[in-house]
Formats: structure tokens, C-alpha cells, sequence
């Protein structure tokens, strides 16, 4: 492969297969937390933007799978109930993409690992927002500008979508679509921002097609432990996973 690959050694890449194929379990699970598990995962291995190219392809492919799960016809339903989060977390995250570059690294890692551990912390400890219909439209807006905003700078833009989908009461099985919908707009457009930013090119992209076997195997599996196995246990461990990934990344943020 290209120049990025033979400076990782053959350690550095088993394990880089091992964090997509983890990462791809618990997506598998829950719908969500690809981003998050390779971003905290990898980084701690590699160099933070060639973390960020690495999930780009397996976060892109996966979402696909997840969204049309159900067809093409469930898939556009989702579209137009949540048109106006997807509208505004794709300008945010069109502009943040372009400071991965420009921004610290110690501060992106903070970006990414703040609002995990936050998320993490409040889900397990029992906390649920509840949003009456008529302050909707703002908050949605506001949340997917944030969504997109973290999305763009570190790929990761699970927890506030999560969050705002548990906090509407959306059933189970659409929940799983919508996100699959939401993450996977949006990381089609992680994809061409960062073609733009750079952080994706003719090298980087060569990792991220090395990650890609390994996720999608991990979902398929995650998926048929979803249809067996108790969903809110594997919640919750998912969720202590996320925090101990967070927190993490906030450890490097602050030790940098």
C-alpha cells in the first residue's frame, strides 16, 4: 500500500483490525459508537487525523447497512421527519471539518472526549431528557448543529443524536434506522469534506479500506447478538465502554 502503511508495524495494524472489528460489534448492538471506539482506539496508536481517515469508509458502509435494513422506502420516511437535523448538522459539519487541520491536537481530542464522557456519565447514572413538542424544531436544530459541528472536526457524532432521539421517545426499530440515516448522511459528507480537508487522500484512504472487512464482519455479528441477547445490558456495557473511552481521550487532551 501507500506511504502511511509501512511506517505502522505489523502490531500496530493487527490491533487497528481488532479496535474496527470491536467497534463494529457494538454498532452491531446498539446502532451506534463505531466513530467513537476507533477514534479513541486507534489514536492511542496512531496519529489523531490518520485515526479520523481510518474510520471514514467502515462508518460510511456500516450506516448504509444499518439505515436500509428495512428498504429504501423506510429509509426516505426517516429522511423527512428529520430533515431539519440533518440540514443543519451537515453545514456544521461541511465548515468544522476544515479546522481538523488547523485545530491542536489536544483540543480535538478534548472536543471528541468531553461529550463522550458527559453522554456516558448521564446515561448510566439514569438521566433522560424529555423535550415538549413545542420546543422542538429549536432544539433539533441546535442539536444537530452541535452533532455536526463535533462530527466534523473527529467523525464522532453519535451521543447528541442519541440523545435527542431517546429524549423524543422514538421506538426501537426506528431508532436503529433513523440513526443508521442520520450517521450515514452524514458521514457520506465526513467523506467529501475530508477529501477536501485532506485528511482523506490517495494514502489514508488505503488504512481505511484495510478497516473495512473487519467492521462490517463485527456488525454482522453484533447484529445477531442484538436478535438474541438482552438490548439494555449490552447498553449499559456499551455505554461503560464509551466511558472508559472518553475518559481516555481526555487523559491524553490534558497530558498533551
Amino acid at each position: 500500500m501507500t506511504a502511511f502503511l509501512p511506517d505502522l508495524a505489523l502490531p500496530v495494524l493487527l490491533a487497528a483490525l481488532g479496535i474496527g472489528l470491536v467497534a463494529g460489534v457494538v454498532k452491531g448492538m446498539v446502532g451506534f459508537a463505531m466513530p467513537m471506539i476507533m477514534i479513541s482506539g486507534l489514536s492511542s496508536l496512531i496519529p489523531p487525523e490518520l485515526a479520523l481517515a481510518g474510520l471514514i469508509l467502515p462508518t460510511l458502509v456500516t450506516n448504509g447497512m444499518q439505515a436500509l435494513r428495512q428498504g429504501a422506502g423506510a429509509a426516505w420516511q426517516s429522511v423527512k421527519r428529520f430533515r431539519l437535523f440533518l440540514l443543519v448538522g451537515l453545514v456544521f459539519l461541511l465548515g468544522a471539518a476544515q479546522l481538523v487541520t488547523v485545530l491542536p491536537v489536544r483540543w480535538l481530542l478534548l472536543a471528541i472526549g468531553l461529550p463522550i464522557t458527559l453522554f456516558a456519565v448521564l446515561q448510566l447514572a439514569g438521566w433522560q431528557l424529555r423535550l415538549a413538542p413545542g420546543t422542538r424544531p429549536g432544539l433539533e436544530a441546535g442539536i444537530g448543529a452541535f452533532a455536526g459541528f463535533i462530527g466534523g472536526l473527529s467523525g464522532v457524532w453519535g451521543p447528541p443524536t442519541v440523545a435527542y432521539l431517546t429524549a423524543i421517545g422514538t421506538e426501537k426499530t426506528e431508532q436503529m434506522r433513523v440513526q443508521g440515516v442520520i450517521y450515514g448522511l452524514g458521514a457520506l459528507a465526513l467523506t467529501v469534506a475530508h477529501i477536501g480537508s485532506g485528511v482523506l487522500n490517495e494514502r489514508s484512504v488505503w488504512f481505511s479500506v484495510m478497516l473495512l472487512p473487519t467492521a462490517v464482519c463485527g456488525m454482522w455479528i453484533g447484529s445477531r447478538i442484538q436478535d438474541r441477547i438482552d438490548q439494555r445490558a449490552f447498553r449499559r456495557a456499551t455505554l461503560a465502554v464509551l466511558l472508559v473511552a472518553g475518559l481516555n481521550l481526555v487523559r491524553r487532551a490534558l497530558m498533551g
